[in-house]
């Protein structure tokens, strides 16, 4: 197997956090609450919502990492992260600001 390049790296890592993140949302709303989405109210339901969501953007990461040369998956995987975050919370929702935008975007690249 050949070795992985600095950006399937980053993109295991990126999948790992957001691996920790969706367990955060299935069994502990709280830490949606008070982190990424602290300019809304987040039910249980609408955490686990969140959870979902990042267990596929983890999965697209993993995939991604190690099938680089895969355009199309590249391209899904890349839009999701726009889409997730900068598009949809934060320009039409507003339920997360600028400094937690930018926090995303170093840790997970969104």
């Amino acid at each position: 197997m050949a070795a992985l390049p600095a950006l399937g790296w980053w993109l295991v890592v990126v999948g790992a956090v957001r691996l920790l993140f969706a367990w955060s949302g299935f069994f502990g709303a709280w830490a949606v609450r008070s982190g990424t989405y602290s300019n809304t109210h987040v039910t249980d339901v609408h955490a686990r919502t969140v959870g979902v969501w990042t267990l596929l953007s983890c999965t697209l990461c993993f995939l991604c990492a190690f099938n680089l040369d895969n355009k199309p998956l590249c391209a899904a995987t890349l839009l999701s992260f726009v889409y997730a975050h900068f598009v949809v919370e934060y320009l039409v929702y507003r339920t997360i600001t600028a400094a937690s935008l930018g926090t995303l975007g170093f840790f997970a690249g969104d």
